[in-house]
């Protein structure tokens, strides 16, 4: 029934999640929402000073434990940076193959590098893999240099991009989170925001290829990578993204793990070991993986309505199509039920256009509306060009 821009589609799914709650990852997918903190404390708690797990589609927070406390996230600071680089050459700003020069002070950095020499030249893709793979200090500085001319300027940008992405507990002091100098001032963050910056990071495939690869050559095969992320190198599951550690900041990480279509995101910060900051970040994942599964509300391409009307139309009618995938997160003992909506934007006037969007697809359980997504015209609908066609 089509009334006021409406049309209620006689369609309501229903699902049933079994339990089931394996020790080792289980097959599941979050696109939905969850309250907060119904997910018990997990025994470990007192391993670290802060944790967070989170539903990387949704932001959905499946467990906390002071997720805004303030902590240094040392290495895990180049995160923001990494972030920068994959918006700058997603947007044409940069390219994989531009030339980054190492200039004398990002080859005098220190801590964790590849040892790169003063008027170096290596791809930005090479200086990214460093980056990512082996938190290398002296590549970041020279890619935060020649996105923004100098290290300061770059560390701007970190801080404007924090802000816009709600990262409150958030202030950068350095592009790549060493301990500070005489005179200088730590990296500040949270678990909380660094869950943030993953979650953008995560829509990156080169991002999540180097963060996730074991082990690479540098230098023509004359220096190895090592991953920083034992969780990457050991477990086979674990597929990024980044480790920090110095002495005050403790030992962080922050891990991702897709299976089926759910990615989680944990984060763990401040462990006084470096074996429970791994260990307890992925018997985080695997929690959530075991309590949590996707229920499906709507697919890309589903058929919501056959015979919306199209003025001037020939045909007079087009059917309506789904233009995303809209999930929800549940636990897999929850009974969830959907009803699906179609709100058009207006009267619908030919000529139309396959795939132009039409409105909107509501997804409600009960009167909560749990999400939308766009409603797509499925085929192409011609203007009427003759009296034969406007009767007929």
């Amino acid at each position: 029934m089509q009334h006021g821009g409406r049309v209620w589609v006689g369609m309501t799914l229903g699902f049933l999640a079994t339990a089931l709650m394996e020790p080792s990852l289980c097959a599941a997918r979050g696109a939905g929402r969850h309250p907060a903190g119904e997910a018990p404390a997990p025994a470990g708690a007192d391993l670290y000073r802060s944790a967070i797990v989170m539903d990387a589609d949704t932001g959905t927070v499946l467990f906390e434990k002071d997720p805004h406390r303030l902590n240094p996230p040392a290495s895990m600071t180049k995160m923001m940076l990494m972030l920068i680089v994959a918006e700058r050459v997603r947007d044409g700003g940069m390219h994989w193959d531009d030339p980054i020069t190492t200039s004398a002070w990002a080859s005098k950095i220190g801590g964790s590098q590849v040892y790169l020499k003063q008027g170096e030249v290596f791809p930005l893709s090479e200086m990214m893999q460093a980056i990512a793979i082996h938190s290398a200090n002296d590549a970041a500085v020279a890619v935060a240099e020649a996105v923004a001319g100098s290290s300061e300027a770059f560390v701007e940008l970190m801080n404007q991009r924090a802000k816009e992405l709600g990262m409150h507990d958030t202030v950068y002091h350095s592009p790549h989170g060493l301990p500070p100098s005489k005179g200088q001032q730590a990296d500040i963050s949270s678990a909380h925001d660094m869950a943030i910056v993953a979650r953008e990071l995560v829509k990156y495939p080169d991002v999540m290829k180097w963060s996730g690869t074991k082990e690479a050559p540098f230098r023509n095969g004359a220096m190895t990578l090592t991953n920083t992320n034992r969780l990457v190198r050991e477990t086979g599951w674990v597929d990024g993204l980044k480790t920090g550690y110095y002495r005050e900041a403790g030992f962080n990480v922050t891990a991702t793990a897709k299976r089926d279509n759910l990615r989680l995101i944990a984060v763990v910060m401040g462990a006084p070991q470096k074996h429970d900051c791994f260990s307890e970040a992925a018997r985080l994942l695997t929690k959530g993986f075991g309590e949590y599964k996707e229920l499906p509300a709507v697919k890309k391409g589903d058929v919501v309505a056959n015979d919306v009307a199209v003025k001037g139309g020939k045909p007079h009618f087009v059917r309506v199509i789904a233009g995303d995938n809209l999930s929800v997160l549940a636990k897999r003992t929850e009974k969830r039920d959907f009803s699906v909506e179609l709100v058009l934007a207006g009267d619908m006037h030919a000529p139309l256009s396959a795939n132009a969007r039409v409105g909107d697809i509501i997804v409600k359980e009960g009167d909560t509306v749990v999400g939308k997504v766009p409603a797509l015209a499925a085929d192409a609908v011609e203007q009427q060009t003759s009296l034969w066609d406007r009767i007929f």
